[in-house]
């Protein structure tokens, strides 16, 4: 039987590093404040990046960080520098496209695990063994691989590489994430972490000689976008993913929420476990796609896994929002049955929600005798991050999700 699969989620600050690890995930990749492809994340300066390593480190998970832009000669200044700071801090692995990054690191500090980023299009099974040869410990496969070729990519590499492979999360219409839209129409380089992500925007054509005159590329009323790629989701092939060898399952979105982060690692957390817990009598849950249907998304398929048709959308380039959290659980009152919440949306009096929380299913209470911080009775939660509390009968923990269908 093939060795359970890491299942490697997005921090895009702490506050989702502590979420993803709470809800299952055995490793988290991140940004720092240095040559990441999300330079407008959050990202983690030295500061929460050590909080991170030992909230991490403590729970037995590990923390990979991303340098997996294509720097200019002005971006490898102090690299050598950033690279000790890592090591030093204890980062398990540096998530690397560029061969001077790689040249550097392998300089520098010699014994950092290096994984190949999937900007660096690894498509075929030389490639990753050039790349381990170089010191790679892993290859992050690029996305437009099949299933097929995976289950080859693996029989032909040493087993001493390990493999990785996005599962979930949104797609990039460019080839592996290397697109120049981005640079062409706003200045923002999309292979230095500054994408505007043009590919969503609507699009229409024009006549060299008739300016002004706007065609729409469509043939109904609703617009065009011939570049807006569909989420990627493959939940429902657990087994074919474990059985093709990949070392990680890795889901995309540092710079979703938490709410994303929560609902996507428990759906994947529970189908692998399940798996493992009895292959042979395994079978798909649908509570697992209720997990990944409330967060915001747009229309789920496979990918290049099975060589699907029609990947990208080209009626809409909005998401999908069928839930909003509206509060996080922050403390409970067992002896008064009042759960103390902080504010993440609006919500009102009455309102039934559904929790969500890293371990059990999901389970409806009403927000009930609604008071903000100083006791006053009040009929909604307008303000960001406000505190409040309800009474619930049902014993609440902290970090509980309180989800709200739209």
């Amino acid at each position: 039987m093939n060795k359970k699969p890491e299942l490697l989620a997005p921090a895009g600050n702490l506050e989702k590093l502590k979420t993803a690890i709470d809800f299952g995930a055995d490793a988290v990749y991140l940004g720092g404040n240095k040559l990441n492809l999300r330079a407008f994340a959050d990202n983690f300066g030295n500061k929460e990046l050590e909080a991170g390593i030992k909230y991490a480190h403590d729970r037995n998970k590990k923390v990979h960080v991303t340098l997996n832009v294509f720097p200019h000669n002005q971006d490898m200044e102090g690299l050598e520098e950033y690279l000790k700071e890592l090591y030093e801090l204890g980062v398990d692995a540096a998530i690397v496209a560029d061969p001077g990054i790689i040249m550097t690191a392998r300089e520098v500090v010699p014994n950092l695990e290096l994984h190949l980023s999937t900007q660096a299009n690894n498509v075929n099974y030389k490639s990753a063994i050039f790349w381990h040869k170089q010191g790679v410990k892993r290859i992050v496969l690029a996305r437009e691989l099949s299933m097929t070729e995976v289950i080859s990519m693996r029989e032909k590499i040493p087993e001493t590489c390990d493999i990785e492979a996005f599962i979930h999360g949104s797609m990039c219409m460019a080839y592996s994430g290397r697109c120049l839209l981005s640079n062409y129409l706003t200045g923002r380089d999309s292979n230095r972490g500054a994408c505007a992500q043009p590919c969503r925007y609507k699009y229409y054509l024009v006549e060299e000689k008739r300016p002004g005159e706007y065609y729409n590329l469509i043939e109904d009323d609703k617009g065009s976008y011939i570049m807006n790629s569909k989420d990627l989701c493959m939940i429902e092939y657990i087994p074919e993913l474990v059985k093709a060898g990949i070392t990680s399952f890795k889901i995309e979105g540092r710079m979703k929420s938490s709410f994303y982060v929560a609902s996507v690692v428990k759906a994947y957390r529970e189908a692998i476990d399940s798996y493992f817990d009895d292959p042979d009598k395994y079978k798909f849950n649908p509570k697992w796609m209720k997990y990944l249907d409330m967060v915001s998304h747009r229309q789920y398929y496979t990918g290049f896994y099975f060589n699907d048709q029609n990947k990208q959308v080209y009626e809409s380039s909005s998401y999908i929002r069928n839930y909003d959290i509206v509060g996080v659980v922050k403390e409970y009152d067992a002896a008064n049955n009042i759960a103390y919440v902080e504010q993440r949306n609006k919500a009102f009096e009455g309102d039934t929600v559904e929790i969500l929380r890293a371990k059990g299913d999901m389970f409806k209470v009403k927000l009930e005798n609604l008071k903000d911080e100083e006791g006053n009775s009040i009929e909604s939660t307008p303000v960001a991050q406000m505190q409040y509390s309800f009474i619930c009968k049902d014993k609440l923990s902290k970090n509980d999700l309180l989800v709200l269908k739209k």
